[in-house]
This record gives C-alpha cells, structure tokens and sequence, in this order.
C-alpha cells in the first residue's frame, strides 16, 4: 500500500510531509505534490502532518479522487525529487479546502 497526494494540495503545495519523510518519496511539481508508490513505505509519518489534510492512505482515498491513485504514480516519475521544507505556494489561503481543483493541475 501507499500513501497518495490528493486534490487539496493543487496551489497549496504545504512541504511539511516532505520533511518528515523517512525515504524521500515526494516529488515536485509546478503547483502540487506527488508520492511515488514504489517508493512509499507506508509508514504514515507524512498524513499528519499536511495542514490541509492533502494525503490519504491508499485505502482511504475518497471516492471522488482515485485518479490521484495514478496520477501520483506518473507524475512522480517525471517530476523532481523534493527532500526539503519549502514555503507555500503565493496566494495558498485562498484555495484551501476549494474542492475539484484538477483543473488547475499544472503538470
């Protein structure tokens, strides 16, 4: 199993999960996170620590956003590796918690 990056993290890009993340498995996009799931090993450190509640265990992610199911997996193969703590995305507030934000995935 694996952990997924979910829609509420599209323009918010909060990096404490990264941070916490014994194996460095969160790759950067332009404006969202992405957890490769060969690399994830399930350890569950990164889900707490999303302010805006952005990551789900693999068994828990919402119905209405199992394409993040692969969209992580892809992404996370072209994308570059994050390891560090950065700022939010600018102008962030304004988008939390906005639902179906795909849209506006920025790939």
């Amino acid at each position: 199993m694996t952990f997924v990056v979910g829609d509420n993290c599209i323009l918010c890009k909060h990096t404490d999960c990264v941070e916490v993340c014994p194996v460095d498995c969160f790759y950067e996009g332009p404006n969202f996170l992405v957890i490769h799931p060969d690399e994830c090993i399930d350890c569950a450190l990164c889900e707490p620590e999303c302010p805006v509640d952005a990551i789900f265990a693999e068994d828990e992610l919402p119905e209405d956003q199992q394409e993040f199911l692969q969209i992580n997996a892809d992404l996370a193969e072209t994308w570059p590796n994050i390891t560090e703590k950065k700022d939010p995305m600018p102008g962030y507030e304004e988008w939390t918690d906005k639902p179906k934000k795909l849209q506006h995935l920025e790939r």
